[in-house]
């Protein structure tokens, strides 16, 4: 009948992803005509533990390339937008664990869905996908054999061309004659 014992370790107690969407107006110096590009770039985040949810900050740096002066000249409006998403990841034991780890990891960029110009000014939304793994202490229960496996002998194997060699090599007459020797 088997033992068992149990191993704590650390493992993912936790996992979870979301989709969140943003939505945001600014006024460039001039007033644009035609938006032609929106990239974001500069995604930085991390996520810390508060009470029973996890609080995630972040930035990214917003670029929008327009058109203005009845597409006659070109310019790009830069931002940084900060934000902060708090989400509840539920976790798969019910132990509290004090000295959780949080990781963050974005599956999805922050990518610009929707630009638009509204009275002069520019409104875009962002999307980005974030996924959320808690790391805590937790108990693995293993079945334990407590009889010791038999050793196995371990045999040097040699194929049929090195006995040959060796064969070859091994010379029948190597002690001459003792008179031949004397002589």
């Amino acid at each position: 009948m088997p033992n068992f014992k149990e191993i704590v370790t650390k493992a993912v107690i936790g996992k979870g992803k979301k989709v969140f969407s943003s939505s945001n107006t600014v006024t460039p110096t001039n007033t644009p005509t035609t938006i032609l590009g929106c990239w974001v770039i500069n995604h930085n985040f991390n996520g810390v533990k508060q009470n029973n949810s996890i609080t995630i900050n972040g930035s990214y740096d917003v670029n929008i390339w327009y058109s203005y002066d009845n597409d006659t000249k070109t310019d790009v409006f830069k931002q940084t937008d900060n934000y902060q998403e708090v989400v509840n990841v539920r976790k798969r034991d019910d132990e509290d664990s004090e000295n959780e780890e949080i990781i963050v990891r974005s599956l999805r960029q922050p990518t610009c869905t929707k630009v638009n110009i509204e009275n002069g000014n520019i409104v875009y939304n962002i999307e980005k996908e974030l996924g959320i793994e808690l790391v805590g202490d937790t108990k693995v229960k293993i079945a334990v054999d407590e009889e010791e496996e038999p050793w196995e002998e371990i045999v040097e194997e040699v194929n049929n061309d090195e006995i040959a060699k060796i064969d070859e090599e091994v010379k029948e007459d190597f002690i001459e004659p003792v008179d031949e020797v004397l002589k």
